[in-house]
């Protein structure tokens, strides 16, 4: 697997933590360039240098995924950085304590779609022209929620939905461009967001969670295959939890 992502310029969103960290580090390790991409500054620096120490490019690009046009222009930093971009991950993702149809807030819908469906939005429409310059690999990481709903909310759940109709989508219009995109739907993962529930997790579960490196090694897998095959989704679950 190594040597097919060797020298490859990746662009991971939402590398800050969780998946997208995971996702950037394994990256790295099996060969790629890596910029890593989020809010928080001094946590980025530390994946960078992570990916660094690997012996591996790795730049730290701060931004604001809900802000439209800081979300675009990074994407001009990245391809300034790397050169181009030949996987792209999309791994930011939110969630809120009030996710209840009855309690969520209009400015909380907003929130949710702004960073979750439009940052996602932004973020590809602008790197399009450098996406089918390299045939690249979108991979965006989203939720098993869309297969199976639970109590993750209204928001979330139709922007997760949306996420999956863009991608679809653009795989459609961009397949003869040579761009491959997948989605990534995890069940219950242990990252940061699970502390974000409105009623705490059973530690029972989060013991038999998915590792946010499960994810990484998903990602690595879809972006590995050649030009001629790709994976429109894949469904991710932790088997313990399915079981029951």
């Amino acid at each position: 697997m190594s040597g097919s992502h060797a020298g490859k310029r990746a662009a991971v969103y939402g590398a800050s933590s969780g998946m997208g960290r995971a996702t950037a580090l394994a990256l790295a390790r099996v060969g790629a360039d890596v910029a890593v991409l989020a809010r928080t500054e001094d946590a980025l620096e530390e994946v960078a240098s992570e990916i660094r120490g690997i012996g591996r490019q790795g730049v730290a690009i701060s931004v604001d995924i809900q802000d439209a046009a800081a979300a675009r222009a990074s994407v001009d930093a990245v391809v300034e950085a790397l050169g181009g971009i030949d996987i792209l991950v999309y791994a930011t993702g939110w969630n809120i304590p009030g996710r209840a149809l009855e309690l969520l807030s209009s400015s909380d819908w907003e929130l949710m779609q702004r960073t979750n469906l439009w940052g996602l939005y932004d973020v590809t429409q602008a790197a399009l022209p450098a996406l089918r310059e390299a045939g690249a690999r979108v991979v965006v990481i989203s939720s098993a929620a869309v297969q199976m709903p639970d109590m993750s909310g209204v928001a979330y759940q139709s922007t997760k939905h949306g996420e999956a109709g863009f991608v679809f989508g653009m795989m459609h219009e961009e397949a003869g461009n040579g761009i491959r995109a997948t989605m990534i739907f995890p069940g219950l993962t242990e990252t940061p967001m699970i502390d974000r529930r409105p009623a705490p997790t059973p530690p029972e579960m989060i013991a038999n969670a998915l590792q946010p490196e499960d994810v990484a090694e998903a990602v690595l897998f879809v972006t590995s295959l050649p030009a001629r095959a790709y994976v429109p989704e894949l469904v991710l679950l932790p088997a313990a939890i399915q079981q029951r």
